[in-house]
């Protein structure tokens, strides 16, 4: 049903899952532990499910916040579920106990952050453009704020779409290049002309180093890859799907 990070599992006081898609109750291609909010799933299914995982993460359900994911650069400050709808934004920070932060992946990459002698924990939706655009830094940054610092900062990627999985065309690369050509190494050529293999993982990778994070592990484990575990966007597109579930990755402060 979960997995955990012996990195964050070292952090006294932290709480933290990359659920994965086994141990719910959804059926059909949402099967089973689908926590998408802005899925097409039963809404009484996602609730059970969701209630599941914030069982597990030991606060109640409604404590179990999520985000209305844009692929963007900011951040919000959680300091309790929200009052009203969900924040247009890519991460979430806190110092508040018994709140989780619950990021919504199908291929792109979740991080979960923690300092814990300060207290802080973080949850950050990483797709390339929130990657490329400075989401992780921007989570750190709001870390800090709250009394974090970076060099104390664990962060953890959970399931990811891998190189191997992710074939981009020529625009895409070369929106990467003209950023800065040293981006040139995430990418290694595919059977089909002028395309690429993007190693997502290894760019979140740079990001998490040049924001100075004291420790950041990648469990290398790809969505795509493993259809028993996890959802995955492009393998539900691949196949003409109507739509596809959502992985919760999350991290609470006892």
């Amino acid at each position: 049903m979960f997995i955990t990070a012996r990195e964050l599992a070292a952090e006294a006081g932290i709480r933290h899952a990359f659920f994965t898609r086994e141990g719910g109750v959804s059926s059909g291609i949402h099967a089973s532990l689908n926590g998408g909010l802005g899925s097409s799933d039963d809404p009484a299914a996602i609730a059970e499910n969701r209630a599941r995982m914030a069982r597990h993460l030991e606060v109640a359900p409604e404590n179990l916040v999520s985000l209305y994911q844009v692929h963007s650069a900011d951040v919000e400050v959680v300091t309790g579920p929200w009052p009203a709808e969900r924040p247009k934004v890519d991460a979430m920070v806190t110092t508040a106990a018994h709140v989780a932060l619950g990021i919504s992946t199908a291929d792109c990459g979740p991080i979960l952050f923690a300092d814990g002698a300060a207290r802080v924990v973080g949850a950050a939706h990483a797709g390339w453009k929130g990657a490329f655009g400075g989401i992780v830094g921007a989570t750190v940054t709001a870390m800090e704020k709250l009394g974090a610092r970076r060099e104390r900062i664990t962060a953890v990627l959970g399931p990811t779409i891998s190189a191997a999985a992710y074939e981009v065309g020529p625009e895409f690369i070369e929106r990467f290049k003209a950023g800065n050509r040293t981006y040139a190494r995430f990418f290694t050529p595919s059977e089909r002309a002028a395309h690429a293999m993007f190693d997502l993982p290894a760019f979140i990778a740079l990001k998490a180093q040049e924001a100075g994070i004291g420790r950041f592990a990648d469990l290398s484990l790809c969505t795509y890859g493993d259809e028993r575990r996890f959802f995955s966007y492009r393998r539900a597109t691949h196949r003409g799907e109507p739509d596809y579930g959502r992985l919760i990755s999350a991290i609470a402060l006892d």
